[in-house]
């Protein structure tokens, strides 16, 4: 009886080293070699896979750097411009400058300044299902409705809804201007604008395209596309399209004149 199980083991073993070796062998065969660049390029992204750039996460941006050889076309706003040099001198190729960015909400109608609807929502509180059933709290149909889409995307923690104003707030210490929660707003109310410097930025917090009284009857600092604020920039920067006003970050100088001079107060300015 020792016997058998003795054979038996030495039987087992064998078996087990021969599957073993077999095994080894095939893996050494069939093996893919990985980059190196890879892992190092991925070392010096901020890993929050947002998603921001447009590709699945920050091993899929770094293995597309690698496969073509440059950061062309490549765009990852949470990426500082320091380790940008880093990964394309690990490519060796040079790396385009780009400005750095800031995520804006385009709505001010905090529970305040607009109208609340005469219809209760009882739905799922998303962003996305109650745009989708033109539902809402509020008489605005474009203002921000306040249940956090981008929020539960940002991956830095730089969006919260505040419930005092019932709107998305950024903090823009925080803020990578990575794009994750632009995409993720149903109506478009978040956009990145550039960090100037100082620290300053000038936008329209305002999406609603109705003409002005209709805007005005569901928000009290609604645009409503008067267009003084482009008679009065000095340097061509606002325009006035679909009853709201537009402002080009690349012809303002900050001078903040529209900002004094807007009538409902749709325009805000950050220092």
């Amino acid at each position: 009886m020792p016997q058998v199980i003795v054979l038996s083991l030495i039987l087992l073993g064998s078996i087990g080293l021969i599957v073993g070796l077999i095994l080894f062998f095939v893996s050494k065969a069939f093996a893919v070699e990985t980059d190196q660049r890879i892992a190092r390029i991925e070392s010096l992204l901020p890993n929050a896979n947002c998603g921001g750039c447009g590709l699945p996460g920050c091993s899929a941006y770094a293995a597309k750097a690698v496969e073509q050889g440059s950061l062309d076309g490549l765009v990852c706003n949470a990426c500082t411009a320091e380790n940008r040099q880093l990964i394309a001198s690990i490519l060796g190729s040079d790396a385009e400058i780009l400005d750095e960015q800031v995520a804006v909400l385009r709505c001010n109608g905090t529970c305040s300044n607009r109208v609340a609807s005469q219809a209760e929502y009882d739905g799922t509180k998303t962003c996305a299902i109650a745009n989708m059933s033109g539902a809402g709290q509020w008489l605005c149909s474009y203002g921000c409705l306040g249940y956090g889409d981008c929020t539960n995307v940002c991956s830095f923690g730089a969006i919260t809804v505040d419930a005092e104003s019932g709107v998305a707030s950024v903090n823009p210490d925080v803020c990578t201007g990575c794009g994750a929660c632009v995409k993720s707003c149903p109506r478009g109310l978040l956009m990145l604008a550039p960090k100037t410097k100082p620290q300053k930025r000038i936008w329209v917090a305002c999406a609603n395209r109705d003409k002005g009284p209709v805007a005005r009857k569901s928000c009290s600092v609604a645009c409503i596309g008067c267009g003084k604020c482009a008679k009065d920039c000095s340097f061509n920067a606002i325009t006035i399209s679909d009853n709201l006003a537009w402002i080009n970050p690349k012809k303002c100088f900050l001078c903040g004149k529209c900002v004094e001079n807007c009538p409902t107060k749709a325009i805000k300015l950050f220092e």
